[in-house]
């Protein structure tokens, strides 16, 4: 499910028909490894490992396919650990499979909101993250083509 969330944003991001750079936050070292480190060397070898049989390598090639020329930078955070970012999108995951619903696509975040209600009465989850500046963000180095 972590590489389709992958392959779900990046569709819904290139709809808006523009190339944008992108800090994706994740608490799957799967996907941020994956992305950083691995689709590089699969793309290398023809999408094969050094050794043994790539997993899923379909979801891999459709997430490499979805990020498209945006510029994106992976970044991990451990899950569970307070990070108001981070514990939203477990809230909504969970809710969501809770319910089984979905969003149905990109929509207004509650997150603000959702954080006064959290934070209200109990000891406050970290410093919201702030958004990176924007001189300071550096893309991962793209060295394939697609």
């Amino acid at each position: 499910m972590a590489l389709r969330s992958v392959i779900e944003a990046f569709r819904e991001i290139s709809r808006r028909g523009n190339t944008y750079k992108v800090l994706f936050t994740s608490d799957s070292k799967y996907i941020v490894e994956g992305m950083n480190s691995w689709v590089p060397d699969w793309k290398k070898r023809d999408w094969k490992r050094k050794s043994g049989k790539l997993e899923n390598v379909e979801l891999w090639k459709e997430a490499d396919a979805a990020v498209g020329t945006h510029e994106v930078q992976w970044r991990w955070v451990r899950g569970h650990a307070g990070h108001p970012q981070n514990e939203y999108a477990n809230f909504l995951a969970t809710r969501a499979a809770t319910e089984q619903s979905n969003s149905g696509g990109l929509r207004q975040s509650s997150f603000d909101a959702w954080l006064e209600e959290t934070n209200a009465g109990v000891a406050p989850l970290k410093p919201t993250a702030p958004f990176p500046d924007l001189h300071s963000f550096r893309p991962t180095k793209r060295t394939w083509t697609t």
